[in-house]
């Protein structure tokens, strides 16, 4: 009855974090009239400082803050008595899944013994523990006993003189004098290193700890804050809501999220709409989205990267040197670099679900027909390799040379990757990137790791599978090869994208492991091409008011047709992601025509313009 009891405890806090999942810093005040906003922020700001001056990082000589190698960490996140549990929570799960644990629970049945089998499969704990909890002697004996098992981080909220009490610990020890909701922000957010703490003592405390006493941390990943963080005054972001609202209402798509990251500060992320016209069922920060062609840089051109790097991939080299299909054909002297600007000379698509024939798929899985394009729809075994290879084979090359926008392009360099890795795209890219950097969405066949209503429903496909599309990549060739593709079929949240293009604009750093050399981001992201704007795989600014008749010279990004798009500027340092469900339920044009995406980069420049 006690472990059902703290079972269910668990998880309906689990269902509040989900909740808290929104902007807690923006939505605490969006009903606020504008000339107030502005006031609250820096009320916040104000707030923040306070926290930060009073943080102090001790008992770290072992290093162990920030957390670093998070990708190997399994975290539970223990509530000890801390008031302001679900903000620190919520902040935490920006960084890494840590799931939570309410230790007065355990207290309450004289159950504490079962908390630590609770905690047996975690190797990492956060123990968020206040000037009262921490004079229970029950807590203590619990941190004293738990750190010779795992490894233990405790965040310690309030007066000074409990740290006396925490004398004999010997693990890492954040210690805030606030115990306000930003001192919770920001202790969880120093955790990960995704702000700095330069403190020490002011006095004595205990023989451990004296004056002087304390460590730094240095901010290696992303800062959750107000706009005026970055100097910018939120109400000149409130267009953005406006904009978004519009597109809403004018049935543009049924949802969206914008996240704006400034200076390594998520300054905005909120969400709008509804996955679907008709459910209600409302947007979260947290959805995933099918990201479309936002895939080819995403996955695809960031494993070209790290091969070009080793050098195991050539861009000079031709497509006949990684794919001995393309041997004495016209594909085999194409160079890999044209393929990476769209020069190839390859056709725009080739539709390839219109050849199916009843004997190419099945309802029902089997060894015969073991690709799953969605519920009920098998694909014949080595279908692709058998039709739709041949198809792109012997497709015609009618433009080289000439800049030509191609899906075929990355059909072609995941087969590059994959041969040189010998592994699978999806495996090689969330590896080597999207696990280590703590993007916890990201990834292909999302249904296979998140329930469906974290992801956001597509098109309602009434020509091809004849279904709601949701979790199954909407990219129909995508789909046939069991939504691992090099074009499309990326899944991923807004959080995750700013993550990852965080990194680039980092010029390939990013919490504290270096991902590329800063030549190799440059090189990928400059102009590469004499017939076009594009980088190689990387879109860019045309400098003619796309994608924003602000954009500096320096940005690159790319759009999704799903209705998608991430923009970073270097100039301005700043990383800008929108993310829709355009096509729901069926193809509509309003997003672009109404200039959603565009104008709502116009209004964060002009807020960036103001602030200067």
């Amino acid at each position: 009855m006690v472990k059902k009891f703290i079972a269910n405890k668990r998880m309906n806090t689990t269902i509040l974090f989900r909740l808290l999942s929104v902007s807690i810093f923006i939505t605490a005040i969006s009903s606020m009239a504008c000339s107030q906003v502005h006031s609250a922020n820096e009320q916040w700001l104000m707030n923040k400082k306070a926290a930060s001056q009073s943080t102090v990082v001790l008992n770290n000589g072992k290093q162990i803050l920030p957390l670093l190698a998070i990708d190997e960490m399994k975290i539970a996140s223990i509530d000890m008595g801390f008031n302001h549990s679900p903000i620190f929570d919520s902040l935490l799960n920006k960084y890494q899944k840590a799931d939570h644990f309410n230790a007065s629970l355990y207290i309450a049945t004289s159950s504490l013994n079962y908390l630590l089998d609770d905690v047996k499969c975690y190797n990492t704990l956060i123990l968020e523990v206040s000037d009262v909890s921490v004079f229970d002697p029950r807590i203590v004996g619990f941190i004293k006993e738990i750190e010779q098992q795992r490894r233990v981080v405790i965040a310690l909220f309030g007066n000074g003189k409990s740290l006396a009490k925490l004398d004999s610990v010997t693990s890492p020890i954040i210690w805030c004098e606030q115990h306000t909701p930003e001192s919770a922000s920001f202790v969880a957010q120093a955790i990960f290193g995704g702000v700095a703490v330069n403190n020490v003592l002011k006095k004595d405390y205990s023989e451990n700890f004296a004056e002087g006493s304390g460590t730094e941390i240095n901010k290696i990943r992303l800062t959750y804050t107000v706009p005026e963080e970055s100097g910018i005054n939120a109400q000149n972001l409130q267009g953005i809501d406006a904009i978004a609202a519009e597109a809403i209402r004018e049935r543009a798509t049924p949802s969206a999220v914008v996240m704006v990251i400034k200076d390594g500060n998520v300054i905005y992320n909120k969400a709008f709409g509804t996955h679907t016209y008709d459910n209600g069922l409302a947007t979260r920060v947290d959805d995933i989205y099918d990201l479309a062609s936002v895939t080819k840089i995403s996955a695809t051109t960031l494993e070209v990267m790290r091969l070009v790097e080793t050098g195991k991939l050539n861009l000079d080299s031709t497509l006949k040197n990684y794919i001995g299909r393309t041997r004495n054909l016209d594909k085999g002297d194409i160079k890999v670099r044209e393929v990476m600007l769209h020069q190839a000379g390859f056709i725009p698509y080739i539709p390839f679900y219109e050849k199916i024939k009843p004997s190419d798929y099945s309802s029902d899985s089997s060894a015969a027909f073991p690709t799953k394009v969605v519920d009920h729809y098998y694909m014949l075994k080595d279908y692709f390799t058998d039709v739709m290879w041949p198809q792109m084979l012997n497709s015609p090359l009618v433009t080289r040379g000439q800049y030509v926008y191609s899906d075929l392009s990355m059909y072609y360099m995941k087969e590059v990757v994959q041969n040189i890795d010998g592994d699978k795209l999806d495996k090689i890219v969330f590896n080597n990137f999207y696990k280590p950097l703590g993007m916890k969405t990201a990834g292909f066949n999302p249904l296979n790791r998140f329930p469906k209503d974290q992801i956001v429903p597509t098109e309602n496909d009434t020509y091809f599978r004849k279904t709601l599309l949701q979790g199954y990549v909407h990219d129909q060739g995508a789909a046939m090869v069991g939504g691992v593709s090099g074009h499309a079929g990326l899944f991923a949240s807004s959080n995750d994208l700013g993550i990852l293009f965080q990194m680039l604009l980092n010029r390939g750093s990013y919490g504290g492991i270096k991902y590329f050399k800063p030549e190799t981001v440059n090189m990928f992201i400059a102009q590469q091409s004499d017939v076009s704007r594009r980088g190689l795989g990387f879109d860019r600014t045309d400098n003619k008011g796309y994608p924003s008749k602000l954009s500096s010279s320096q940005t690159f990004g790319h759009t999704g047709y799903t209705g998608t798009c991430i923009w970073v500027d270097p100039q301005y340092n700043l990383v800008y992601i929108f993310l829709s469900n355009r096509l729901n339920p069926t193809l509509s044009e309003k997003l672009s025509k109404l200039g959603i995406r565009a104008r709502i980069l116009d209004t964060i420049y002009e807020a960036i313009q103001k602030a200067n």
